[in-house]
């Protein structure tokens, strides 16, 4: 069993209104020594925004806005604009996160040259209600039947009178084109979903109603292990190695002490992400600190970003949705770990 080091808490609350509850779940990039940190800021109420920080090597901070970067304009993230993850492919910087608006929660994107101007591209996931969703899918056994159980909303409309959507967020693209396609990941519960587009204007409504309509084609990526048994979902952006492209993504697992959220590890296949190669059998990294184990909420490690220094793998997660906090490991060990459990 490979271990991870605990390089401990990256980023508190301040008094800042924007940021008085928790900070938590950033995006990450790194740019020679330089690592930009997107990451959700709460207030009182729960209401997300998104902050800016920045970092000399993997841990110490040198820079931070006192005002969000990102904030809602729209009414689709009214309540809030949350986790967000960080790509940049052929020259343009993509980052998704979670549109909320108070009732539904779904993938957004924003687009940006410089990391300073963003342009909000809107909501690019499925805007289906529950039984929208459940009209086009196919019950095929084991594949289907668990998203017609509990975690997922089945309301029409909220008390004011808005649609309600099928929760689909976790929105995770690949940091390059994939034989000349975007592809990124999504989680509608309790699996991972994939989608290869040629453009981004492809995720039409008419888009999403064929992908509903073949949607076991969709899940790649499903719980197999006890720490995954509750459901999964996308984590850090893939990273492209020698042996394919290694996936960070959370897992969760219910206790009788409430759910508990992990770190895990997989590889999947280089030219086909779809096909996994490797998966550990057991958790990269579980709650164990207390800033992990005792927050907003307990008992959390929710991987969103790396960096890579020195050969070394830097995993930046929110804990207890309460702090940034960053684990690392040798990328190689990892990798070879993850070999020894390839199918």
């Amino acid at each position: 069993m490979i271990k991870v080091q605990r390089e401990g808490i990256i980023l508190k609350t301040t008094n800042l209104t924007f940021e008085n509850e928790s900070v938590m779940n950033p995006a990450v990039i790194a740019e020679g020594n330089t690592v930009h940190m997107f990451y959700r800021a709460v207030r009182e109420g729960n209401h997300s925004t998104i902050g800016y920080c920045r970092l000399e090597g993997p841990l110490k901070m040198v820079e931070r806005n006192s005002i969000p970067l990102l904030f809602p304009e729209f009414d689709y993230e009214c309540q809030g604009v949350e986790d967000p993850r960080i790509v940049k492919i052929e020259g343009i910087y993509y980052l998704t996160y979670t549109a909320y608006d108070g009732f539904s929660a779904m993938g957004a994107l924003a687009v940006s040259e410089d990391l300073v101007h963003f342009t909000k591209k809107g909501v690019i996931t499925s805007r289906f209600t529950y039984r929208q969703f459940k009209e086009r899918v196919i019950l095929e056994g084991k594949h289907t039947s668990k998203y017609f159980r509990s975690g997922n909303k089945r309301e029409e409309t909220s008390p004011i009178g808005k649609p309600i959507y099928l929760t689909d967020k976790n929105v995770v693209f690949f940091p390059r084109k994939i034989n000349g396609k975007f592809f990124f990941l999504h989680r509608i519960k309790p699996d991972i979903q994939w989608v290869a587009v040629d453009k981004l204007e492809d995720l039409t409504h008419n888009f999403w109603d064929k992908y509903f309509l073949n949607f076991t084609h969709h899940i790649f990526f499903e719980p197999h292990y006890d720490h995954e048994s509750s459901y999964i979902g996308a984590g850090c952006p893939p990273i492209e190695v020698p042996e394919g492209w290694l996936m960070i993504y959370h897992s969760v697992h219910d206790t009788p002490s409430g759910y508990v959220y992990s770190a895990c590890a997989a590889l999947l296949d280089k030219d086909n992400p779809t096909i996994e190669i490797a998966r550990l059998p057991y958790p990269l990294f579980s709650p164990e600190q207390e800033y992990e184990t005792t927050g907003v909420v307990n008992q959390v490690c929710f991987p969103t970003g790396t960096a890579i220094f020195d050969h070394r793998l830097y995993i930046y997660y929110g804990a207890a949705d309460k702090c940034v906090a960053c684990a690392s490991i040798p990328i190689q060990e990892l990798i070879n770990e993850l070999m020894i459990y390839k199918k």
